[in-house]
């Protein structure tokens, strides 16, 4: 009973928690805070169940929930989690209970009401990893808008109200495409479940004739590129971060951005195969482009959280780059990459905001020296530091070195830039380092400034353990995202095309999404099956 309702229980628990919230006295902000941080905890505990209970091996849609909504148009309540979701669950509700504990001072104002759309977010940000149906997906995508946007614009700093407008701005407008998208699958497959419309492309039941591909594929790819955001789609993320508060740039950077690269992987990718490989030279372009461009913009970025911001321009690149290389290392890294730096750049926007607390500002010229009186905190930076370049033993460099090497596999040239933004990264990040934590102090308030309290150490510790234990146990999670990564780019070979012999002894090219024919009418017929 538990493996039929799992994911609904984990999907909606911090939403009921939520609504549970809402009878809480405004005046009680103990009350609240402590309530926000159980909820979130039992949610995680809830996650915990899937990767013990889920079938190592298994490429297929595992635990689904599919249960009719509305019957016209055709839509469903559809949940399903395969390799690539299932750590992206985990992530989201790793990581909500340590934006609780990093707020729990921070926010003074309006307390009820922040966390209960913080858990609001978490609802819609694990719907729109579970989501098999469209339509359904569709609706938790956009529900993601309007909690974030909103701790952005109350909770934020001085241009918050600004930085929020251009964020559902940027994303309302690149997800109508979507919205076209997923009309048109739906005019002509009568479905929009996701196995299904995919079988139908698949089998040639729906056909792409003219340009349709290509529009449907602009219309997805759109969406996903400014969520990612990939470059020149990029310039809402740095406002948005520098202006949300804590926890808002936490999950911003540690899901949010991962909802654009699973998008590009689950449905550029996956639904339209061919179409995502003639398109790859100018993706994988963008994505070097990206790679280089952030971190160049972040070496000279005088603001630190800034700098974060613009790292996750660069280290997103890498995800991409990897996705759009159709190899299977490539692509086994750039999931294990969205894993990486959500633990990461979560981990340094807790770091940030913890100063912030402290001196209420973000300008780096405002610190150094700080190693001297904070050096609990000094020692767990460092360590999040070397995870976010990719020192080897920490979980960076597993996700890196899968891409380049992915990279390399599909051009040379392609790895050899890519590997240039590894060598920037190392320059702004230990750059940024040495400017907080060593030199003089210049600013004498640096020298009183209290240690890490035990509260924060306790939001940190997890993500530095994670990362430790993610550099040297990768097969841990590598195991349930490989095969379903397989599922996903295609046949063993992961090549673009498959030859099959003729009479005459010439090898015959079959497109790559007639080559899936087999592979996913099984995989239908066995989530019908495990459904029933």
């Amino acid at each position: 009973m538990i493996n039929n309702n799992i994911l609904t229980l984990v999907t909606f628990a911090p939403l009921a928690g939520a609504l549970l919230l809402l009878l809480f006295p405004r005046n009680n902000d103990k009350a609240i805070r402590w309530g926000t941080l159980a909820i979130s905890l039992i949610t995680f505990a809830l996650s915990l169940h899937l990767p013990f209970h889920f079938q190592t091996g298994n490429p297929n849609f595992q635990f689904p929930v599919d249960v009719p909504w509305i019957n016209h148009p055709n839509i469903r309540y559809h949940l399903g989690v395969d390799g690539i979701s299932l750590w992206l669950v985990l992530l989201t509700t790793f990581l909500v209970p340590l934006g609780v504990l990093i707020s729990w001072h921070s926010v003074h104002d309006r307390v009820k009401e922040f966390f209960v759309l913080l858990l609001v977010l978490e609802t819609a940000m694990i719907g729109v990893f579970l989501a098999l149906d469209l339509f359904l997906f569709y609706v938790f995508w956009e529900a993601t808008l309007i909690p974030m946007a909103l701790l952005i614009g109350i909770w934020g700093h001085e241009r918050r109200v600004y930085a929020a407008v251009k964020f559902f701005l940027y994303t309302m407008v690149a997800s109508v495409f979507m919205l076209a998208a997923i009309i048109w699958l739906y005019v002509h497959a009568s479905s929009f479940d996701y196995v299904t419309i995919r079988t139908k492309l698949a089998t040639g039941e729906i056909a792409l004739g003219g340009n349709a591909a290509l529009w449907l594929f602009l219309g997805f790819f759109i969406a996903f590129a400014v969520k990612v955001p990939l470059f020149p789609l990029h310039t809402w993320l740095p406002d948005a971060h520098v202006e949300a508060p804590t926890a808002g740039s936490v999950l911003l950077a540690g899901v949010l951005l991962k909802m654009g690269t699973y998008g590009l992987l689950r449905f550029n990718v996956a639904l339209f195969p061919d179409e995502a490989r003639r398109q790859a030279p100018w993706v994988i372009a963008l994505a070097i482009i990206g790679i280089v461009y952030g971190a160049l913009v972040a070496m000279v970025q005088p603001n630190l959280k800034k700098l974060i911001a613009y790292s996750s321009v660069s280290h997103l690149g890498f995800c991409v780059l990897g996705i759009f290389t159709f190899t299977a290392m490539g692509t086994d890294g750039a999931v294990y990459q969205m894993l990486n730096h959500g633990v990461s750049t979560g981990a340094l926007f807790m770091l940030a905001g913890m100063l912030y607390e402290r001196r209420h500002t973000y300008e780096l010229s405002e610190f150094g020296g700080l190693a001297t009186p904070m050096p609990i905190y000094a020692t767990l930076f460092l360590v999040i530091t070397l995870s976010s370049i990719g020192l080897p033993l920490l979980n960076g460099f597993v996700g890196e070195f899968l891409v380049l090497n992915g990279a390399f596999q599909a051009k040379a040239l392609f790895g050899i830039l890519a590997a240039t933004g590894v060598i920037w990264s190392a320059c702004y990040m230990l750059w940024m380092y040495q400017r907080v934590f060593y030199g003089k102090v210049t600013v004498p308030v640096n020298n009183t400034l209290p240690d890490a309290i035990l509260r924060e150490r306790l939001a940190l510790w997890p993500t530095v353990i994670l990362a430790l234990i993610m550099g040297v146990a990768s097969p841990l999670w590598m195991g349930k995202i490989d095969p379903s990564v397989r599922a996903a780019i295609g046949s063993s070979n992961y090549s673009a095309q498959s030859a099959a012999p003729t009479e005459s002894g010439k090898a015959q090219v079959v497109p790559y999404a007639q080559s899936r024919r087999a592979a996913l009418e099984n995989e239908t017929i066995s989530l019908e099956v495990s459904s029933r």
